[in-house]
């Protein structure tokens, strides 16, 4: 056409001038005059922010699903428990505690690793390289069960010496004993879905939950009532059920088509680089161990309080609380981390960052609106948990407290959620350690100890902290550069990919 330059993606056309933008093979038309210039792009940027927001939601609605459906299966059985008696409930109580301490938390943040390596490789388009970072992982924390089987095999003497009841401590260490079995199943189970989260195959995650949710209920029961194992029986049906979620997701990654590039079977690859994982793997760990760590500490120092069983009482309901409400950001930092990932795997630096940007919208309006919820409710809270007056008035005045942490706490989760997507576990991990233990641990002890101002006191030093890693958080991505961080990405899943030698 006369009068026609090419120049890229930039064409002239005479009057009114046209230009075209595009991305990922997606061509938008804009009218160049000034006030079209201006329209057209507000629009492309709309447009981005809304695919961006939907993609988040997408993912991060089955996340939040699966993570609830996880943390229910624990609270089933110690409701079943229950109706065993106070002291059996005391103990598998503390036991899930103890539990939760020393082994979940563990393997839940060493198998985040895989949210950077799974989730750039898959950006990267090296998609058989999924399949070798599972197994890797897979093959690392089964290794590590073993040394906390141990742990958990001598939970009773664990927690004599750390002076609790003997009688609660006999019955946390014999269900304890029994879950042991939980710990390999639950390592896998971690791999399986960081797997497949990265992919964004959360769907069938989530229908897997809720399937072995569903039978978990019937399980326990036969278990708990009818089989005369009681607690024990308790500890078995939460040692079924993982396994058989176990078992869901590996049937769907072996026949699904969903994983027919990203899984090409076992390989001696996996075998390989131990170390690079252990690098992020480790940092993960810390980073995960150290918040969950100190949130449980504050509940074991409430004890030391004037009026004991009411303050720990109110502090465990707090905490209890703020986990629950927890599942909604975490959600949201797994949907963060696989699309950080994914775009800077992919070389997009520009949508990495857009992916932070609209996270962080996400995260302040859930934070607002669940924390004018719990604000709402405070006065009617207390009563789900204890008819003690005393106890429902304690909870009342927390719960704003905890509306504030919990708007923070969401903040954070979905800020290490980008963390982990970038590789920056290290960083993540010295934050962690300075908020909580340099910090918030320090003002809970002298605001619960020193000011006298009690159970407040510690959930406030918890809040210190928050403020701290929320702001360093923010301070650390603001001056990412998002580009170099791209290159790092392309360098770290150049530097771990392998041909596809698959062995079987």
């Amino acid at each position: 056409m006369e009068g026609e330059e090419r120049e890229g993606r930039k064409f002239s056309l005479h009057a009114p001038l046209i230009q075209i933008l595009g991305e990922n093979d997606e061509a938008v038309i804009i009218v160049n005059d000034d006030e079209g210039r201006i329209n057209g792009e507000g629009t492309i940027i709309r447009k981005k922010i809304f695919e961006e927001v939907k993609k988040q939601l997408w993912l991060a609605g089955p996340l939040v699903t699966v993570s609830l459906l996880w943390y229910s299966l624990q609270m089933i059985s110690i409701m079943f428990v229950g109706h065993l008696g106070e002291l059996p409930l005391s103990g598998a109580s503390m036991a899930t505690s103890f539990a939760t301490v020393t082994g979940f938390s563990l393997l839940m943040g060493m198998a985040s690793a895989l949210d950077t390596l799974c989730g750039q490789s898959y950006g990267a388009k090296q998609y058989h390289m999924l399949g070798i970072h599972m197994q890797r992982a897979m093959f690392v924390l089964v290794l590590v069960t073993i040394p906390l089987a141990i742990i958990w095999a001598n939970t009773r003497s664990i927690l004599v010496l750390l002076g609790q009841d003997h009688d609660i401590a006999k019955e946390a260490g014999i269900y304890a004993r029994f879950m042991i079995p939980s710990l390999f199943a639950y390592s896998l189970l971690q791999s399986l879905s960081r797997f497949l989260q990265t992919q964004s195959i959360v769907y069938p995650m989530m229908l897997f939950s809720g399937i072995t949710t569903l039978l978990h209920i019937p399980v326990c029961w036969v278990l708990v009532f009818k089989s005369g194992l009681e607690i024990r029986g308790a500890a078995l049906a939460n040692v079924i059920s993982y396994w058989v979620n176990v078992f869901l997701l590996v049937c769907y990654v072996k026949f699904s088509p969903s994983c027919t590039k990203t899984w090409t079977g076992f390989s001696k690859d996996a075998l390989h680089n131990i170390l690079n994982f252990l690098r992020l793997a480790v940092p993960s760990a810390v980073m995960v161990c150290l918040e969950m760590w100190s949130f449980e500490m504050m509940v074991l120092v409430s004890g030391l309080l004037p009026n004991p069983e009411l303050q720990t009482s109110v502090l465990s309901i707090c905490l209890n609380t703020a986990s629950t409400v927890w599942m909604i950001p975490f959600g949201l930092s797994g949907a963060v981390s696989t699309r950080v990932s994914n775009e800077l795997g992919a070389g997009h630096p520009d949508a990495a960052c857009l992916a932070v940007c609209v996270v962080l919208l996400i995260g302040i309006t859930e934070g607002i609106l669940v924390g004018l919820v719990l604000i709402l409710i405070r006065n009617i809270w207390g009563y789900a948990y204890s008819n003690e007056i005393k106890v429902v008035e304690y909870v009342a005045v927390m719960m704003p407290i905890l509306a504030a942490s919990n708007f923070l706490d969401g903040l954070q989760c979905v800020l290490s959620g980008t963390v982990r997507g970038c590789g920056l576990q290290k960083i993540g991990a010295y934050i962690n350690l300075g908020s909580y233990y340099l910090v918030g641990i320090p003002c809970a002890i002298v605001l619960a100890f020193v000011l006298h101002v009690g159970g407040k006191g510690l959930w406030l030093g918890i809040i210190c902290a928050l403020v701290v890693q929320v702001t360093s958080l923010i301070i650390i991505l603001a001056r990412t550069n998002w580009e170099q961080e791209a290159k790092k990405a392309m360098e770290r899943v150049h530097n771990s990919t392998v041909p596809v030698d698959p062995v079987s």
